[in-house]
């Protein structure tokens, strides 16, 4: 599979929330900013990341009947790493996100990429899978955090600098001023009608996309 495909993959066609529908514990929980939805998916493509270039550089090594098993532990091994390093250097972010770093492990989507793909793939594609898994994965989260933020309370990547460092302070903005917000978007409901209207409108947006090339392919064979 080319790089290209496997960006694509990634993005959009095989996105982890919009496409697999995997992953939901966290959509649901930390997307109520977009600042929680980018630490929490920055987060979790490193894992994607390393997992994916160790099982793949160790697919050969690993018996296929225990290979599950190790691949959870190489997982767990990499989550406590992200998760005292977080603590460590980005203390803030740490207590807002909680405990929803340390069940990365349990996320399906990191498992599913080292079983589908990097046990099967060399180094260089496995790990290029894992980054653009988990940059899909990172768009998501802060898409749906973003339009909750704006909706609920007007802003748009409030507290950065507290959570991610001041070199994200540039990303804070008031989007409406003056603006109370809707309470509800940023509650537990308000991400799942987020997270349904996104669903809707990527199935819309791919049905077009699909006509227009079947139309564009008729083309220059009738011609």
């Amino acid at each position: 599979m080319s790089y290209a495909r496997i960006t694509k993959d990634g993005l959009w066609d095989n996105n982890i929330v919009f496409a697999q529908i995997l992953g939901m514990c966290p959509t649901m929980a930390v997307t109520s900013s977009a600042t929680n939805g980018l630490g929490m998916g920055l987060a979790t493509t490193a894992v994607l990341m390393a997992a994916n270039a160790l099982v793949s550089a160790t697919r050969h090594l690993i018996s296929p009947d225990v290979r599950i098993p190790v691949y959870i532990v190489l997982i767990a091994t990499l989550v406590t790493l992200v998760d005292v390093s977080i603590n460590a250097w980005a203390h803030d972010l740490y207590k807002v996100l909680g405990l929803y770093i340390a069940l990365i492990v349990a996320n399906c989507a990191v498992l599913g990429r080292a079983e589908a793909y990097a046990g099967k793939m060399p180094i260089g594609p496995a790990t290029m899978d894992g980054l653009m898994m988990g940059l899909g994965f990172t768009f998501a989260l802060t898409l749906i955090g973003g339009i909750r933020e704006v909706i609920g309370g007007g802003t748009l990547f409030a507290n950065a600098h507290l959570l991610l460092g001041q070199a994200f302070a540039f990303l804070e903005t008031t989007v409406i001023p003056g603006y109370k917000g809707y309470l509800m978007m940023i509650l537990p409901p308000g991400g799942f009608l987020t997270l349904g209207f996104l669903l809707a409108g990527k199935r819309v947006l791919d049905r077009r996309l699909a006509e227009r090339a079947a139309r564009g392919a008729v083309q220059p064979a009738a011609a």
